[in-house]
């Protein structure tokens, strides 16, 4: 991993930055996404401190904004001719209905809308490295919704469990048709499934609400550190044995299936479309980008 261009989502707590630390470790360079400004120089400058100060920097953005999105984008692939791996990780769970600055169901635009944006606006550079890893974390909790095509619920039948389970269930769709459609290139798409960890999620909603989180999985036995978490998502993004592996569906570790038996063809075909036509994304975004991102015919 010598020098590659390594981009993480949500790299200021958790799996984030126990997954850029261990890339760090590995020689890559880490381009650290998040909103707590504070925390995103902690890391930043732990990263400097140990590996020089190549290995890391830390740019700022609220995934549920769009305009930070283009912004951070612009930073990364004007620095950047090439980027090695995307890791869209960063994800939230919000117990009220709210709404983003664009006017979207505040999980959905972070959790999916966010990183949809972030990976098209960053495909012409990961298409310029030798074999470019995409992989998009998702949640076990997905499994609870019907693949129904509605995805941003309204206020009045919120529910914050269902939320966030489609909000990752549109992450699987997501990284599912992003394979399909990066066949024939040197890119590949994968979703990393890490189980229940021990991190700060569901802490935007106070102690109480993370409390719950952190019991129920840890009932269940299925509750592990962020280090742990990290260890199966940073082999994906660096073992060699698994650069040209695309589409697969990987839970701490173990490769368990095909993407493509998660969905149908259609219901991608339309999340995919939705996704372009709420990110307001055009051929502006490069010429090779939009052969693969232009919308599709659902059917």
């Amino acid at each position: 991993m010598k020098d590659k261009v390594c981009v993480i989502t949500g790299a200021t707590s958790g799996i984030g930055k126990a997954t850029a630390y261990r890339l760090a470790q590995l020689d890559a360079r880490v381009i650290l996404l998040g909103r707590n400004e504070r925390a995103g120089s902690v890391v930043e400058q732990t990263i400097q401190r140990v590996h020089g100060a190549n290995a890391a920097q830390y740019i700022q953005v609220d995934l549920a904004d769009q305009n930070q999105v283009r912004a951070a984008a612009l930073a990364i692939a004007e620095k950047y001719p090439a980027i090695d791996v995307l890791i869209n990780n960063a994800g939230a769970r919000n117990d009220r209905f709210q709404l983003g600055r664009d006017g979207h169901e505040l999980t959905f635009a972070g959790n999916h809308l966010g990183h949809f944006l972030l990976t098209c606006l960053l495909l012409e550079r990961l298409l310029e490295a030798p074999a470019a890893r995409i992989i998009t974390v998702s949640s076990g909790n997905h499994g609870i919704v019907p693949l129904d095509g509605q995805w941003e619920l309204p206020p009045e039948r919120y529910d914050r469990r269902e939320a966030y389970a489609r909000s990752k269930m549109a992450n699987l769709v997501f990284a599912s048709a992003l394979a399909e459609r990066l066949k024939g290139t040197r890119a590949v798409s994968n979703v990393y499934e890490p189980g229940g960890v021990c991190s700060g999620f569901a802490r935007n909603n106070g102690l109480m609400s993370w409390g719950r989180h952190v019991l129920s999985h840890a009932l269940k036995r299925d509750l592990v550190s962020p280090q742990t978490a990290a260890q199966g998502l940073a082999r994906l993004a660096s073992a060699p044995s698994l650069a040209r592996e695309s589409g697969r569906y990987v839970r701490r570790g173990v490769d368990v299936g095909p993407l493509k038996t998660f969905h149908e063809i259609a219901a991608a075909n339309a999340l995919w479309n939705l996704s372009v036509e709420l990110s307001a994304l055009d051929e502006g975004i490069g010429k090779r980008s939009w052969a693969i991102i232009r919308p599709q015919k659902v059917g």
